[in-house]
């Protein structure tokens, strides 16, 4: 199955929603590196920034594979290597003082969310000479101008290819935050690429993408829209195909609809009309920068209790939650008991599926300086019930 989307950019203000565009131009399906990379790469310049993980796609033969395409395009390719699962700001320098130095012309970003992400920064600060932290956390301006990009994904689950969101650890600062860079012009999905991947890190993976539309579903309006409606049958979706790889791990068809639902969740179609809440998300990026933990295993860890926090500012929204997810029949019910039902479910398939359901089965160590974590977390305004920082505490102290 082959397919192309084209155009990309999004405005929303409150319910309010103008001009959706997505300006990535996705190629999808087993082997379409192979169909339509070269020709590609011949509409760019010579230089070429390949960038990549801790060496996974040499094992897997994914390198060669992408080595041979930039060869046969006649590029000049300059190696980047080692970007870490929860990249760093430090990194993204690095990449970005290489890209200078070899006058790239083009990124081509081989690997899942944590290269691509690393990969839109360093398109943005390779071209400007300001620190992009600073330029936007405490100018609160953005870049305009990005070395050109494209994204090869290896592992699903973040939908990084479709948006110029990315998520960066500044170390000094013990900040792990969304940063605005460049897009990739071009993402070429194979879910084929992923077969060698670990199952505990596709599972992740995956749980990030419900995480993803979960975060986007509980923010306002709480009523029925479109969005929300798409929204519910892709978590559905999510749900089903992650059981198809707990007993069939090669299913060619649900690691494509798990992949195809990773963009779907952050290409901001589920976002359109939407205020968002993300307050996990908060959470859990200020516990991977004190800990360095899987950001899924991370998310899994959080949601439940945070929704028991939540709930009952938002049981219309999670009562339908229950029902059109979860298929939990409101029979017999109160509207407060309907809504814990789908929770629990939430945390029963968190359990079912392996991922950890405690701080302390994600590893963080007991000396761990909760508070610390709590306080430097954002309390976001689009979720049903605005956090404190103590409630924060109170979450992570349950989760522990």
């Amino acid at each position: 199955m082959l397919f192309a989307v084209s155009r990309s950019i999004i405005s929303l203000r409150a319910v309010f929603w103008s001009g959706y565009e997505n300006k990535t131009k996705v190629h999808f399906g087993k082997g379409c590196a192979k169909e339509y990379l070269v020709s590609l790469l011949k509409g760019y310049g010579n230089n070429v920034l390949l960038a990549y993980g801790s060496g996974s796609v040499k094992k897997n033969g994914v390198y060669d594979e992408m080595m041979g395409y930039l060869n046969e395009a006649g590029k000049t390719v300059t190696d980047f290597s080692g970007i870490m699962s929860n990249p760093t700001y430090a990194k993204v320098q690095e990449g970005a003082a290489l890209a200078r130095e070899n006058h790239i012309d083009l990124i081509l970003a081989v690997g899942g969310g944590s290269v691509i992400d690393c990969c839109k920064i360093i398109s943005a600060q390779a071209k400007t000479e300001r620190d992009l932290w600073s330029m936007e956390f405490d100018c609160h301006t953005y870049p305009s101008e990005f070395i050109p990009m494209i994204a090869i994904v290896t592992a699903s689950g973040t939908g990084a290819e479709m948006n110029n969101g990315a998520v960066i650890t500044n170390e000094e600062k013990k900040i792990k935050a969304g940063m605005i860079g460049a897009q990739a012009e071009i993402a070429m999905i194979d879910p084929s690429y992923a077969l060698s991947l670990p199952m505990k890190q596709v599972l992740s993976g995956a749980f990030d993408t419900l995480s993803h539309c979960m975060e986007t579903y509980f923010g306002k309006p709480g009523s029925g829209n479109l969005s929300d409606e798409i929204n519910e049958s892709i978590m559905r979706m999510v749900i089903r195909n992650i059981r198809v790889l707990l007993n069939d791990a090669q299913n060619m068809e649900a690691r494509s609809e798990l992949a195809w639902a990773s963009s779907m969740a952050e290409n901001g179609i589920l976002k359109i009309g939407k205020v968002t809440d993300f307050e996990c998300h908060q959470m859990e990026h200020q516990l991977g920068a004190y800990t360095n933990c899987n950001h899924g295993a991370g998310l899994a860890v959080l949601h439940p209790v945070y929704y028991r926090h939540i709930y009952q500012s938002g049981l219309e929204k999670f009562d339908r939650f229950s029902e059109e997810v979860w298929g939990i029949s409101q029979e017999g019910k109160t509207v407060e008991e309907l809504a814990l039902a789908g929770i629990e479910a939430l945390a029963d398939f968190i359990r079912e599926i392996g991922l950890p359901t405690t701080l302390r089965e994600l590893g963080v160590d007991e000396q761990t300086d909760l508070k610390a974590i709590a306080d430097s977390c954002n309390c976001v305004p689009g979720a049903y019930k605005k956090m404190t920082h103590e409630e924060i505490l109170e979450i992570f102290q349950e989760c522990y």
